[in-house]
């Protein structure tokens, strides 16, 4: 083990915080599986401990149904369901937190005994114990998004989901980039570059255009204007505005999708700026090209799977792919953002 170790840095970490990562993304993946099958608003209860177990009777299975039925969603959309049905959307939204379940004991546990062996560097302790305070405040976030669908409303708030979303797009990133500070160790106190302020900016370019996904998917706004590159025949849909700021910003369907049909266009014109800058920079090492390579090549795919996803109306194996292929970029540009940090 101590083969393995020095002060500031630790392999066994970095591989237990990729190994959380890697459930991060598959929490995200199956959250979006919820959501496109609507599924998100079948267990009605919030139960951090006994929610744990599914309906182990008929008679449990009947009393979850009830509940389900006491909700708008049921009344205006499901009405008439069959309880065989009920159970198909019921297991998406029962493994989704079941996965946070497990992404909770999977940092936990390790956690606790990596800080009582002393095998987390000094400097990735308060990091570690901010993450872990972050996901636990992610179940209590996820409850508050179900919550907003339960009364006056057939789905979640689409503020809500951005919300739910972006945390664990946050949790992802810093996982990745301290996986990344451990398995390497402290960075030599370099030169401040143009590259480091450009990376960091893209990275957060990719993170807020994730929100306007999310935002996309809450107002169910991508299965309107499924014509490219014309809205409905139209640069300029015509219903654009909302009834307020707000409606227009986060809840009204047209100017939604444009946002971030509008936020794709720049981001993909900047994604394959960087790719080309970098492979183009002569003091730039072969992995910085390469990460800068990945991210152009990357953000190309997702474009065209977004595209294709809204043109076929949003099916469910489209629209998980896209949802994967935004947490793979912002992947690659949180990893592009700390190769070019260490220049």
């Amino acid at each position: 083990m101590t083969s393995f170790l020095r002060s500031d840095r630790s392999r066994p970490v970095a591989v237990w915080l990729f190994a959380v990562a890697f459930l991060v993304l598959a929490m995200v993946i199956v959250g979006g599986a919820t959501r496109l099958t609507g599924s998100g608003l079948s267990i009605t209860e919030w139960r951090p401990v006994t929610g744990a177990l599914p309906p182990l009777s008929d008679q449990a299975w009947q009393g979850e149904f009830a509940k389900y039925r006491e909700i708008p969603q049921y009344a205006q959309i499901n009405a008439g369901m069959s309880l065989a049905a009920f159970k198909a959307i019921y297991w998406w939204e029962w493994s989704h937190r079941l996965l946070g379940r497990l992404v909770g004991a999977a940092f936990a546990v390790p956690f606790a005994i990596f800080l009582i062996r002393r095998d987390i560097p000094k400097r990735l302790i308060w990091r570690c114990g901010a993450m872990l305070g972050l996901g636990g405040l992610q179940g209590a976030i996820g409850w508050w998004m179900v919550s907003s669908g339960l009364a006056d409303r057939v789905s979640v708030a689409p503020e809500r989901l951005a919300v739910h979303l972006g945390l664990a797009l946050a949790l992802l990133v810093l996982l990745v980039w301290t996986a990344l500070d451990a398995w390497t160790g402290q960075p030599r106190q370099g030169n401040p570059t143009r590259w480091r302020a450009g990376a960091l900016i893209f990275l957060a370019a990719v993170f807020v255009q994730c929100l306007l996904g999310a935002l996309v998917a809450g107002a169910h706004a991508g299965f309107i204007y499924n014509d490219w590159p014309l809205m409905g025949g139209t640069l300029f849909p015509h219903d654009y505005a909302g009834t307020s700021l707000w409606a227009t910003l986060a809840h009204n369907q047209a100017s939604v999708q444009l946002h971030h049909r509008l936020g794709a266009y720049l981001l993909l014109g900047a994604a394959l700026a960087v790719a080309a800058l970098a492979w183009r920079h002569r003091y730039l090492s072969s992995d910085t090209k390469v990460l800068g390579l990945t991210v152009g090549g990357v953000a190309l795919l997702q474009a065209l799977l977004g595209i294709a996803a809204l043109m076929a109306g949003v099916p469910v194996w489209l629209g998980i792919l896209h949802q994967l292929g935004a947490a793979a970029l912002l992947i690659a540009a949180t990893a592009f953002a700390w190769r070019v940090r260490r220049l």
